[in-house]
């Protein structure tokens, strides 16, 4: 099918067009034209002036909609959790698993495929949060089920899940190098998270091919003046990207504009948003702006990606176009996939997100 979208300013992922539309046609991009030579053949939609910009890519989200898949993990949840993320502008997301027992995660890797089987759309893989974490910074994560890695644990995430399996966050220095590289050598994306490295430990592993890092601040050793911890080492070094919780409660917004200031196109956007759930292992508990475990610890949030880019803008200060891609072109980046996603141009796929004034966002894929 092609379409055509009309009456709209258009972000293509580098610049604001105006007087322009685009062009589809089965999935894919044809076109970014003025509108003065598109050839109208009655398949528009008419955007009536909202932005129109690439659909949102979150990395980093629980569940949603009622059903918390990182528990409770299925098809039915998997869809509610990506009609959620399509609520909030994003056309592909990640579902994560918290630290938990391998019957939850082979539970959680027949679901996504059983998911992709039945035609599901957006789930690009799934995120393992743990088991390989420091407990040192566990944040809301159980001990129980924190372990250091074996061959044994890595052959069985490879041989269960080596499809479905796209990210692995986990802390660097309880990891061995060659069973981290083991995982990355499979097509899995590294996140370094819920560590607490020196600086040293952190910078040693990112120049040993993890350069990516998980919900920075949240769960790491900080940036002190005789201890730079993997805050500091995140910062400093060149080739590692970032995700952040632009919530202003995971992390000031003033930390948030500086840490852009830092590491400019290596910061991006996820929600970390999770569902309440009363029962079983893991307690999270909406309060107002935010889920807390039993015992309140902070757990997740209740953002959604367009309150994440809006946050960025009227709250930190930063431009709404760097939102923008803060949202979509670098977490396409982070995982390998910004020939594809992230842009609005001839040959990407097209996945949109229309906004109007209020910030209300309508997805097209």
């Amino acid at each position: 099918m092609s379409v055509t979208y009309i009456n709209a300013n258009i972000f293509t992922g580098e610049e604001i067009l105006e007087d322009h539309v685009v062009t589809t046609h089965q999935g894919k991009i044809t076109g970014v034209m003025p509108a003065s030579k598109a050839a109208l053949t009655g398949n528009e939609t008419d955007l009536k002036g909202a932005l129109l910009a690439p659909a949102f890519i979150d990395l980093q989200i629980y569940g949603g909609n009622g059903q918390l898949f990182s528990l409770y993990p299925s098809v039915t949840s998997l869809a509610a959790t990506m009609a959620y993320s399509k609520a909030g502008g994003a056309a592909w997301i990640m579902p994560t698993l918290a630290t938990i027992g391998p019957d939850i995660m082979l539970e959680a890797m027949k679901a996504v495929r059983a998911y992709w089987e039945q035609g599901g759309q957006g789930v690009l893989g799934l995120h393992l949060e743990g088991p390989f974490m420091n407990p040192a910074k566990k944040g809301a994560h159980l001990d129980k089920y924190i372990r250091i890695p074996t061959q044994e644990d890595i052959n069985w995430i490879l041989e269960n899940g080596k499809d479905v399996v796209k990210i692995m966050t986990l802390a660097p220095e309880r990891c061995d190098p060659e069973l981290v590289r083991q995982l990355a050598a499979a097509g899995i994306t590294i996140f370094a998270g819920h560590s607490n490295a020196t600086y040293a430990q952190a910078y040693m592993s990112f120049d040993n091919g993890i350069h990516h890092a998980t919900h920075l601040f949240n769960a790491m050793s900080p940036l002190e003046s005789r201890a730079p911890g993997i805050v500091g080492a995140i910062y400093d070094h060149p080739l590692v990207s970032a995700s952040i919780v632009a919530d202003g409660i995971h992390v000031d917004f003033a930390a948030i504009r500086i840490s852009k200031k830092m590491m400019k196109e290596r910061l991006f956007l996820i929600t970390d948003a999770v569902e309440e759930n009363k029962e079983g292992d893991y307690i999270y508990l909406r309060e107002k702006d935010r889920y807390v475990s039993a015992t309140g610890v902070l757990s997740g949030s209740s953002l959604t990606m367009i309150k994440a880019v809006r946050n960025c803008v009227e709250e930190a200060g930063i431009p709404l176009e760097e939102a923008l891609r803060m949202a979509s072109l670098y977490p396409a980046r982070a995982i390998g996939r910004e020939q594809a996603l992230g842009r609005i141009a001839v040959g990407y796929d097209a996945a949109l997100v229309a906004i109007d004034s209020n910030w209300n966002t309508t997805v097209y894929c």
